[in-house]
C-alpha cells in the first residue's frame, strides 16, 4: 500500500490481462459454436421440409372443365399486360425500354406487371 492506495506489480497485472483475454476468447468461442449449431438447425430444418412434401400423398387432381377458356391472344413478341397506374403510357414504354437497356435483355424476354408513379 503507498499513500492508501493498492500497488500491484507487474506480475499481478499480467495475470489480470492474461485472464481477461481468456474470459473474452471463451465468450467469443462460445457465441460462434452457438451460431454455428442455430445454423445445421435451420439448414436440416430446410431440408427436411421438402422432403416432407414430397412424402404427403398427392392430392387427387380436380376435375377437368368441359371446355377450356381460350388464351388471349397476344401480339407475337408480347410477354403479357402492363397495368399501367397513375403513369402516361409514353413515359411507361420509356421505363420499360430503361430496365431492358440496363438489363440487356430484349424487351419481349421480360414481363412486366404494372408500373405505378410514385408520389
Amino acid at each position: 500500500m503507498k499513500d492508501g492506495r493498492l500497488v500491484l506489480g507487474i506480475g499481478d497485472n499480467l495475470l489480470d490481462a492474461v485472464l481477461g483475454y481468456a474470459v473474452v476468447f471463451i465468450g467469443l468461442t462460445l457465441l460462434m459454436t452457438v451460431i454455428i449449431i442455430v445454423g445445421k438447425i435451420m439448414t436440416s430444418k430446410k431440408k427436411a421440409a421438402p422432403a416432407a412434401k414430397q412424402a404427403a400423398p398427392a392430392a387427387p387432381a380436380p376435375a377437368a372443365p368441359a371446355q377450356p377458356a381460350a388464351p388471349k391472344k397476344l401480339a407475337p413478341g408480347s410477354a403479357g399486360e402492363v397495368k399501367i397506374y397513375d403513369t402516361d403510357p409514353r413515359d411507361a414504354a420509356m421505363i420499360m425500354a430503361i430496365v431492358a437497356d440496363k438489363l440487356q435483355k430484349p424487351l419481349n424476354e421480360l414481363r412486366f406487371v404494372s408500373i405505378k408513379e410514385v408520389k
